[in-house]
């Protein structure tokens, strides 16, 4: 495969990540678009069920000294991953969906007499809690971690792009243009912001099979070797 397939990750990448990557032949320029941080909260007010819509909102119950006063709360929350992580800090996952509309509308439509606590960042899209509110589900909202943008100029060409978060390509287009670049993003909702940035002039857009770092990365690196007539890549992605 071309060494000068050159990839930006807007978020720095775990070794293993980042080796399929580099297996690949391609070349990486890594940079971290977004500063999540933490915020102190309280567990009060706490309705029966718990809403979790990303690693971050885990994390940050995870370090919260009464997580146990909330454990046996059952959650509802997006991704695969995020409820791997629920799963091991000892919650019991109700339903998970693979981006906050189709959670919205899986509670609207399986739960709407229960009441649940929303989990979220202080950068959060408005679909879920549009949606319960609209379905008058009871549901009240906790702030536990903060997004910051923190963009960075990067001065070499571009090939393709991976995004993580909408966050992410509002922080990368606050520097940059969205032109000849690919897109790989990890879900609906990233894609949507990228659409909604670019308007009139839209870019490649390719959504990973499942939300995670891993699933986009094969998407990429799948994307260029059809490309240039390669075998896919095996043993990332499940999905056909």
């Amino acid at each position: 495969m071309s060494p000068s397939i050159r990839i930006l990750s807007t978020k720095k990448l775990k070794s293993n990540q980042k080796q399929f990557l580099l297996n690949a032949k391609f070349s990486l320029v890594e940079a971290d678009f977004i500063r999540v941080t933490e915020l102190p909260f309280r567990l009060t007010e706490i309705n029966q069920n718990l809403i979790v819509t990303s690693q971050n909102s885990a994390k940050a119950l995870a370090a919260h000294p009464e997580i146990q006063d909330i454990r046996r709360n059952p959650v509802f929350c997006v991704g695969s991953k995020t409820a791997d992580l629920l799963d091991e800090l000892g919650f019991t996952v109700q339903e998970s969906a693979d981006n906050a509309q189709e959670l919205a509308n899986l509670i609207v439509k399986e739960y709407p007499t229960e009441s649940f606590t929303f989990f979220s960042g202080n950068i959060r899209r408005n679909e879920l809690p549009m949606a319960l509110m609209e379905a008058d589900v009871e549901m009240n909202e906790i702030e536990v971690y903060e997004t910051e943008l923190t963009p960075v100029e990067i001065k070499s060409e571009i090939n393709g792009i991976l995004f993580f978060s909408p966050s992410a390509v509002k922080s990368f287009v606050s520097k940059h243009e969205l032109a000849n670049q690919v897109c790989f993003c990890i879900g609906q909702t990233t894609a949507a912001e990228i659409q909604r940035v670019t308007g009139s002039n839209p870019v490649t857009t390719i959504i990973a099979n499942q939300p995670t770092i891993e699933s986009t990365i094969a998407k990429c690196v799948n994307y260029y070797a059809n490309l240039q007539g390669f075998q896919n890549l095996v043993g990332l992605d499940k999905k056909p």
